[in-house]
């Protein structure tokens, strides 16, 4: 009984690293993708005062 309790303890505790890197990695690609959008507002922006 005692190996099953480690055995889940350990699950459980895998499962929650791999959703906190999970968290972080969507947060991560958000930003990235707000950054890109922005440069890409400021790159058109700059590009219509060229013309």
């Amino acid at each position: 009984m005692q190996n099953v309790v480690l055995f889940v303890n350990s699950f459980i505790s895998y499962l929650l690293l791999m959703a906190i890197i999970a968290v972080i990695a969507g947060v991560a690609i958000f930003i990235g993708i707000k950054a890109r959008k922005n440069k890409n507002a400021q790159n058109e922006k700059e590009t219509k005062n060229l013309e």
